[in-house]
């Protein structure tokens, strides 16, 4: 076997690894059979619909729905059994981690209660998941009874669509869970990863097709579109691996007799953009609400204000300016809950680790607090401009054949296979040096 000590595996060591190592094949297999099941999933379809009728809702759904189509990997518009995918987990882990900043019960099962703790949180999780599920499944339901076929009692489809839906979007939350248990990587991240690479075909084609029939200025355009997005591509890696090490040092223990243990240098790493993509789906939902309200109960100046904050408008410099301010706002928002200085303050004298030249205690907790609101400003203002600059391109180009595909779907595309690839390395160097024992 090709090994490479001291050092990350090579891609010649992973591809030796995947071909000997029954247990790496077997979990890249077990994953791509899995993620394979959830897009056929997408494509069983939802009975007693008029789906002639539902296209053109689609057509008519703007923005919003194919923000979500993206995420559902065409669910949405195809509405399979597996239309809403795994939105309802998604939207459930981001309730319980908000409850758990505000509930100390909750806090407790995270910080305090090890493993068992964490089971009991992702129990939870899979519940409020079902409550959410059911309450998505009802309201869709209820939009789609206008699209029911003739000759069926409007409360029997409710029920079927709102069983069919809430059913299909429990199923992938267990395929999702049987993935990271059993195969490799997170499974709700790969299910979203795949939903969005589903999308990238068509979008493809259209662009190909679009730069055939177009004149020298449509290829162009194209051009500086693609070029953005491959440097978009690139600001995402570096925004998703920074951060600042901030040294830390151990102080000298005394072991047995006279022996001592000499002080030990390490880092202490934060994050440049410790939200991940939450700070631009937060602030893409804020966005999209007034649109969503104003579609269903059809007010004149909730209208107006959809109309303002739409990025093909009169105005999409409103547009911009607010949804940048908005990711801002929830990057600062998310690192509150993500990074706790004092914690980690408390948490470093505890082990007698200090930073050098700062007090250990409270001058600590302001010394982290200071830092973590540099990198999240910093990190806060890169986000929001990979997050506008591809849709100005858009806009400016008046290529359209990527709507949907933005900064969001880039991130979570990007960092999905980040962590990814590190999990295949990790196991890859785990069974490199249980060679090494055997040997």
């Amino acid at each position: 076997m090709l090994l490479s000590r001291g050092r990350n595996p090579s891609a010649a060591e992973i591809l030796v690894q995947l071909v000997q190592s029954k247990g790496l094949r077997d979990r890249v297999l077990t994953t791509l059979g899995l993620l394979l099941l959830v897009r056929l999933g997408i494509y069983i379809p939802v009975p007693g619909i008029d789906r002639v009728a539902f296209q053109d809702f689609i057509r008519q759904g703007g923005q919003l729905i194919g923000f979500l189509d993206i995420f559902t990997g065409g669910g949405l518009s195809t509405l399979g059994v597996f239309a809403l995918g795994i939105l309802p987990f998604i939207n459930a882990s981001i309730i319980i981690q908000l409850m758990t900043a505000a509930l100390p019960q909750l806090e407790e099962l995270q910080k305090n209660e090890g493993e068992a703790g964490r089971r009991k949180l992702a129990q939870i999780t899979r519940y409020v998941a079902l409550g959410w599920g059911i309450l998505q499944s009802i309201v869709f339901a209820l939009i789609l009874r206008q699209y029911a076929l003739p000759g069926l009692p409007e409360w029997l489809f409710v029920v079927q669509t709102s069983l069919a839906l809430v059913t299909g979007s429990m199923v992938v939350m267990w395929i999702s869970e049987v993935i990271t248990e059993r195969g490799i990587g997170q499974g709700a991240s790969l299910v979203i990863f795949i939903n969005i690479v589903a999308t990238l075909p068509k979008a493809l084609g259209s662009t190909i097709q679009l730069a055939q029939s177009g004149d020298r200025a449509t290829v162009g355009g194209i051009v500086v579109l693609v070029l953005v997005f491959l440097v978009t591509i690139v600001s995402i890696i570096f925004l998703q691996e920074g951060s600042r090490r901030i040294p830390i040092v151990s102080a000298k223990r005394q072991v047995g007799g006279a022996s001592t243990l000499a002080s030990r240098q390490s880092y202490l790493p934060l994050k440049l953009n410790a939200g991940g993509v939450m700070p631009i789906i937060f602030a893409s939902a804020v966005v999209f609400l007034p649109l969503t309200i104003a579609n269903l109960t059809k007010s004149p100046w909730l209208i107006r204000v959809a109309g303002y904050l739409n990025p093909t408008s009169s105005t999409p410099w409103l547009y911009a300016l607010v949804y940048f301010a908005l990711i801002c706002g929830f990057a600062f928002f998310y690192a509150s809950l993500t990074v706790n200085p004092v914690d980690i303050a408390t948490n470093l004298k505890r082990s007698g680790v200090a930073i050098p030249g700062v007090r250990p205690g409270s001058a600590t907790a302001d010394y982290l607090s200071g830092v973590s609101n540099r990198l999240t400003l910093l990190g806060g203002v890169f986000l929001g401009a990979i997050a506008i600059i591809p849709s100005a391109v858009e806009g400016a180009t008046q290529v359209r054949t990527f709507q949907g595909l933005g900064a969001t779907s880039l991130l979570i595309l990007v960092g999905v296979a980040i962590d990814t690839a590190k999990q295949v390395q990790t196991y890859v160097i785990s069974q490199r040096y249980e060679g090494l024992v055997r040997q």
